[in-house]
């Protein structure tokens, strides 16, 4: 008995001394303030607790403010724009500060790397761009510029984006209310499959976007894979997308006499090379990325978008003015949108900036830190995962008048953004800058173009929005078109 009670004690102050040890991480200098919660969960709960407004996540803000009396006990766990965590089981720092968020993106490849949580690179693949270094992220990166480029946009994908969003808008006007963010998944996840694999959905026998409905809930979760869970649906969409992109690659291979196509035609004349710097692993995983970040993220932002525009008049009287002003200007009122036409929507650039900035459909980008990194007095440790927070920045009052407020006037006689600054990060910063960008807002101004031009619409019911911390409608955002006489 007594010898129990000896291997009881010792299992105890073990236990204790690894808590210990979880709570205080050895480091060579300062670690930002901070807890990193309790062993292996640490502070998840909090990450992922849901928020229903546009404001910064309660997870950050209670952290960051430190905007409270000397005598008030909340200010011990109020750190400043510089905080240590723990998330998912991984300790790291989490910036709201715009200087380190830019000197993070400056140092890719000196002293960050490009890094997300094993729920990210599981469902991604292990060879998805993401997890890509130094020459093969480029060599990725300037294919994927052949389809998402601006020559491209201007010659081929302007072109079909106005007829899928002409063609979207009309079916929609013949039924009573369409679900927003589902009817515009749709139409762009149709617009770019076809670019990137040829798939036509009319003539397939499987549905492959439905695989990809789950992917926002279950990217940053707790990777147990039993059936109910977030990451548990993620993996049985990546598993039956994979069987679908497996199939067509091989398919395509065998096919030696085929004319390109599409984007999928280039990969496969990637991999027959002589000395290929592909693997279809990396072919197939890029396929899948692609897939997924084509449409989700635009449908989105562009569902909020038109909820932003519908409450607020000003906006939309502003916008339709323009775009009316494209259509008087033409020789033909009926004809596609020009390239031309679109680089003179100089207020809807306005928008579409103002859209990205409050919809902040990235909560957090992440990066790993190379070697022990001194910032501001703080230690960053080698090997410590640090989540740049775009949130934080966007709607912080000192950066921007009324932060919440629609306004696109706010961006009235600034520089077009080709790139992440210290204050707009809404599609990333440094050498990965995301490529999609033109192609998102090619989308959107089109999609508002041919919407503000021939229709009228009210909200039927919906558009409450919920971040965990993804931003989702739980109710849809339903509308009802009605054409202009």
């Amino acid at each position: 008995m007594e010898a129990l009670w000896v291997v009881a004690l010792v299992m105890a102050v073990a236990f204790i001394l690894w808590a210990y040890r979880w709570s205080h991480p050895k480091a060579n200098g300062r670690l930002p303030p901070g807890s990193l919660g309790l062993p292996l969960l640490g502070e998840t709960m909090q990450f992922f607790a849901p928020n229903p407004t546009c404001d910064v996540s309660p997870f950050v803000k209670d952290r960051v403010n430190r905007a409270c009396s000397d005598i008030d006990w909340v200010c011990a766990h109020r750190y400043g724009t510089i905080f240590k965590t723990s998330v998912v089981g991984r300790a790291m720092v989490v910036s709201a500060d715009p200087d380190l968020n830019h000197y993070v993106f400056q140092q890719e490849g000196k002293l960050f790397e490009s890094w997300y949580p094993a729920t990210f690179t599981e469902i991604f693949g292990r060879d998805n761009v993401g997890s890509l270094h130094g020459f093969m992220y480029k060599y990725l990166k300037t294919l994927v510029l052949r389809l998402y480029g601006q020559e491209n946009l201007r010659a081929v994908l302007l072109a079909d984006t106005d007829t899928a969003c002409r063609a979207t808008l009309a079916s929609w006007a013949d039924q009573p209310s369409v679900e927003l963010k589902d009817g515009l998944s749709t139409m762009i996840f149709d617009i770019t499959a076809k670019k990137l694999i040829g798939y036509e959905p009319t003539k397939s026998s499987e549905s492959l976007r439905k695989n990809f409905v789950a992917f926002i809930r279950g990217l940053i979760s707790f990777p147990v894979n039993i059936p109910g869970t977030a990451y548990h649906e993620c993996m049985k969409g990546r598993r039956n997308a994979m069987t679908v992109l497996k199939r067509m690659m091989r398919e395509r291979m065998a096919d030696e006499g085929r004319q390109p196509e599409d984007f999928l035609d280039v990969m496969i004349e990637e991999l027959r090379r002589e000395k290929p710097v592909l693997t279809e692993t990396v072919a197939l995983d890029l396929m899948f990325v692609l897939l997924f970040a084509s449409f989700e993220t635009t449908a989105l932002s562009l569902t909020l978008g038109i909820r932003l525009i519908t409450e607020n008049p000003k906006v939309l009287e502003a916008l339709t003015e323009e775009h009316e002003a494209i259509v008087r200007d033409r020789k033909d009122p009926d004809a596609g949108l020009t390239w031309a036409e679109y680089k003179s929507m100089t207020f809807t650039s306005q928008v579409t900036l103002e859209i990205a900035r409050i919809a902040n459909i990235v909560p957090g980008i992440f990066r790993k830190a190379l070697q022990d990194i001194e910032f501001k007095g703080y230690t960053i440790p080698a090997g410590w995962a640090v989540m740049v927070c775009p949130p934080a920045v966007h709607l912080n009052p000192e950066i921007y008048e009324d932060p919440l407020a629609f306004n696109p006037w706010r961006w009235q006689d600034k520089m077009e953004i080709t790139g992440g600054t210290k204050h707009f990060m809404a599609f990333g910063g440094g050498l990965r800058f995301c490529v999609g960008t033109d192609l998102s807002k090619v989308l959107m101004a089109t999609f508002i173009h041919c919407l503000v031009t021939k229709y009228r619409w009210k909200t039927v019911k919906g558009g409450n929005i919920m971040r965990t911390p993804g931003l989702s409608f739980p109710d849809g955002f339903h509308i009802q078109l009605f054409p202009k006489n």
